[in-house]
């Protein structure tokens, strides 16, 4: 059995961002495919005040179409929004995501109960496989840092195939500020660990707890780890010793599903 540790004193939350209630999309494709989605609600779109032509256009109409705002902005600035200076092509769009909130609030409002965090997980791939496993799971939250995570972008739309615009995303500074909240919130942080004497499929584990999911070649930070309250491992054969941690976060998502 795991002991629980009291929790810690509350961390102090530094200002909201715009990311705390938008997917940013960028690049031509994914925000006309954004645009033409009528599921979707987009709050605006911004075009480098270069970008000319029938692509510009398309967009344009695309845009008007849904009487979505158009805002100019210079080439530098679309890059800096977008976070990505390769492939925003002069163009992103912020999609709301309607389940998508700071992670305070969340907890102010009492409506948790089985949360991930992920610290360090930098692999769109695999962050969008975990949002829309946990999405499918019924988990009540996911906790995406603003630093340390992998930033949701098409890449991590693309992976979740577009779950991540729907999923219960709760957004914080840092792994550490949530670990540390959620600690003073009265949740019991666990840990997935390889090396963990204890199997998540035997563990006593609480209906209110939290779960991190650690990086993939780090693990689990130093800020976090002081927050932890027990480790757990997946019983692995034939030689594996470790799973992706998409795949990690799959098995713990349907063995909470298979206690409840």
């Amino acid at each position: 059995m795991l002991h629980l540790v009291n929790a810690s004193s509350p961390a102090s939350s530094p200002a909201s961002s715009p990311k705390d209630r938008f997917v940013t999309v960028f690049g031509r494709k994914p925000v006309l495919e954004a645009l033409a989605d009528v599921e979707l609600r987009v709050d605006k779109v911004i075009l480098a005040d270069n970008a000319r032509g029938a692509a510009a256009r398309e967009i344009l109409d695309a845009a008007s179409s849904r009487s979505v705002p158009v805002e100019r902005a210079s080439a530098h600035r679309v890059k800096v929004l977008a976070g990505n200076g390769k492939q925003d092509q002069g163009v992103l769009a912020d999609v709301v995501a309607p389940r998508m909130r700071r992670l305070s609030d969340a907890l102010a409002a009492g409506s948790l109960s089985s949360v991930l965090l992920l610290d360090g997980v930098t692999t769109p791939a695999n962050v969008g496989m975990i949002l829309r496993t946990a999405t499918a799971a019924g988990i009540s939250g996911i906790v995406v840092p603003r630093r340390g995570v992998a930033s949701l972008d098409p890449l991590v739309v693309k992976a979740s195939a577009g779950v991540a615009f729907h999923a219960p995303v709760l957004r914080c500074y840092t792994a550490g500020e949530a670990a540390s909240a959620l600690r003073s919130a009265g949740f019991p942080l666990f840990a997935l660990d390889g090396a963990a004497r204890t199997s998540l499929f035997t563990a006593e584990l609480p209906a209110r707890a939290a779960f991190v999911l650690g990086g993939e070649t780090a693990g689990i930070s130093p800020e976090v780890r002081s927050s932890v309250t027990g480790s757990l491992s997946i019983p692995l054969t034939g030689g594996v010793e470790s799973l992706n941690v998409a795949s990690a976060a799959a098995v713990l998502c349907f063995e909470l599903v298979r206690r409840r």
